[in-house]
C-alpha cells in the first residue's frame, strides 16, 4: 500500500472531523491534512471554520460553493422523481453525499493526494454514500475511515479527545444531538430520540432551528402558490427564483408555520433501524405541490408505473448509488414524465398542514365536462354496462368454473 503523505478530508467542523485532523496527523507519520468544507446551504456553521481547521493542524482550507449544483442537479431531479424513502424521509443527507464526494475527489486530483478520508462511522449509511460516489471517479483511491479502525468508541469519548487535544467545540456533553444541516433539511439523533418512545422536543427553545412546532405556529393560514416549468419549480407567488434562493425562502414560510417535521424510525442500509427527527419544511412544501400537479397532468399509467420508480429511485438515493447505470436511466424516464409537468399550485399552509388550494395547468387532463354530476353529452353512461362485463370476465369464468367443480366433487 502507497505510503500516505496527503490526505484530503471531508471537514464539517464537528465533533467527528473536529478531532479526526490531529488524529491523521498521529497515525500517519505527521501527514498533510488539506480540509474541505462543502458549502450545500448550512449557513453559519461555517463561520470560523478556516481558523478552526488551521489551529487543529490542517494545512489549508477549501470551502467550495456547491449550493447551485446541489439544487440543480440533485434535488430537482429527485423531486421530479417523487422520490421519497419510506414514505417521509426526502432524503436530505443521502444526496449530499455523493455531490461532495465528487468535489472532493477532484481536489484531491489536484493537490495530488494519496488518500481521502471521510468521519462517518461504520454503523450509518454515509460511509457508503461516500465511498461508492468516490470509486465512480478515483477508483484506486485509499479511502481512510477513522470510525472503523480507532479505538475511540463514543460520541463521550470523542469529546473527551478533543479536550485533551484543546479543540474548541460547539456542543456539550448534554446538548449533544448528532445533526446535519444542509439547504434542504436539517437532522437531529441521538441522545433521548434514541428511544422511539420519547416524544420529540419540538417546544424546547433550540430544538427546531429552521422553523417552529405546530403549536407555536400562527393561528392564521398563510397561502402560497408555486410555479412549475417541465418538473422543475421557478417561481412562488409569480415571482422567478432561482432554486437556491426558492428553497430558503419556502423554508423560512413554511418553517413559520410549523409544516415540515418528520419523526422517523428508517431502515439503515447496513441493516439496523435508527430513529431521527427531520425539519425540512421547503421539501415538504414543494413535494406536495409538485404531486398535486402530477395528479393534473399525467395520465393514469405514467402516473401509477412512476409511482413504482419513485421507490426505487429513493433506494438507490438513499443507498448512495446516484453514480449508477440504473439511477441515471431512471432519471431519463422521469424527465419524459414531466414535459407536461407545468403549471400553478396554491397551498394552504397551517399549523403544520399542507392543504390544497387550487391548480392549474395547460396541459390538464381534467375535464369538467366528463367529470361532472349534472347533465352532460358527452359520456353515455350505458356504455360502462359492456366495460365492466368484458373487465370482469375472468373474475365471472372463474366463479363459474369453480361451481362445477364443487357440483362434481
Amino acid at each position: 500500500m502507497k505510503e500516505i503523505k496527503k490526505v484530503v478530508l471531508a471537514y464539517s467542523g464537528g465533533l467527528d472531523t473536529s478531532i479526526i485532523i490531529p488524529w491523521l496527523k498521529e497515525n500517519y507519520n505527521n501527514c498533510e491534512v488539506i480540509a474541505v468544507s462543502a458549502d450545500v446551504g448550512q449557513g453559519t456553521e461555517l463561520d470560523g471554520l478556516e481558523e478552526k481547521a488551521l489551529k487543529t493542524g490542517a494545512s489549508k482550507l477549501y470551502i467550495e460553493d456547491l449550493k447551485k449544483e446541489f439544487v440543480e442537479d440533485y434535488i430537482f431531479p429527485t423531486l421530479k422523481a417523487g422520490a421519497v424513502y419510506e414514505r417521509d424521509y426526502l432524503l436530505g443527507t443521502s444526496f449530499a453525499r455523493p455531490l461532495i464526494a465528487k468535489r472532493l475527489v477532484e481536489i484531491a486530483k489536484a493537490e495530488g493526494a494519496d488518500a481521502i478520508c471521510h468521519g462517518c462511522t461504520g454503523k450509518g449509511n454515509d460511509q457508503v454514500r461516500f465511498e461508492l460516489a468516490i470509486k465512480a471517479f478515483a477508483p484506486d483511491m485509499q479511502i481512510i475511515a477513522p470510525w472503523r479502525i480507532w479505538s475511540i468508541k463514543s460520541r463521550e469519548e470523542e469529546i473527551e479527545y478533543a479536550e485533551k487535544h484543546n479543540i474548541p467545540l460547539k456542543i456539550n456533553r448534554e446538548t449533544n444531538y448528532s445533526k446535519d444541516k444542509n439547504l434542504w433539511h436539517l437532522s437531529h439523533e441521538g441522545l433521548d430520540l434514541e428511544d422511539p418512545a420519547n416524544e420529540p422536543q419540538y417546544n424546547n427553545p433550540g430544538f427546531l432551528e429552521i422553523g417552529k412546532s405546530p403549536e407555536q405556529a400562527p393561528d392564521k393560514p398563510t397561502y402560497i402558490t408555486i410555479s412549475f416549468e417541465k418538473g422543475v419549480p421557478v417561481a412562488v407567488d409569480g415571482e422567478k427564483l432561482d432554486g437556491v434562493t426558492m428553497i430558503e425562502k419556502l423554508n423560512k414560510i413554511g418553517g413559520e408555520n410549523g409544516v415540515g417535521l418528520a419523526d422517523i424510525v428508517e431502515n439503515r442500509l447496513v441493516g439496523m433501524k435508527s430513529r431521527g427527527v427531520y425539519e425540512n419544511p421547503a421539501g415538504s412544501i414543494l413535494y406536495r405541490a409538485h404531486e398535486v400537479l402530477e395528479t393534473l397532468t399525467l395520465d393514469r399509467d405514467t402516473m401509477h408505473y412512476k409511482e413504482q420508480v419513485a421507490l426505487r429511485y429513493a433506494e438507490l438515493v438513499y443507498f448512495g448509488q446516484w453514480f449508477t447505470p440504473l439511477r441515471e436511466a431512471l432519471a431519463a424516464f422521469v424527465d419524459k414524465t414531466q414535459e407536461r409537468v407545468t403549471g400553478d399550485v396554491k397551498l394552504k399552509l397551517y399549523k403544520g398542514n399542507i392543504i390544497n388550494a387550487g391548480t392549474t395547468s395547460p396541459y390538464s387532463l381534467y375535464s369538467e365536462a366528463f367529470a361532472t354530476f349534472d347533465e352532460d353529452d358527452v359520456y353515455d353512461q350505458k356504455d360502462s354496462a359492456g366495460f365492466i362485463n368484458l373487465f370482469g370476465l375472468p373474475i365471472k369464468v372463474k366463479a363459474i368454473l369453480d361451481t362445477e367443480r364443487e357440483a362434481k366433487a
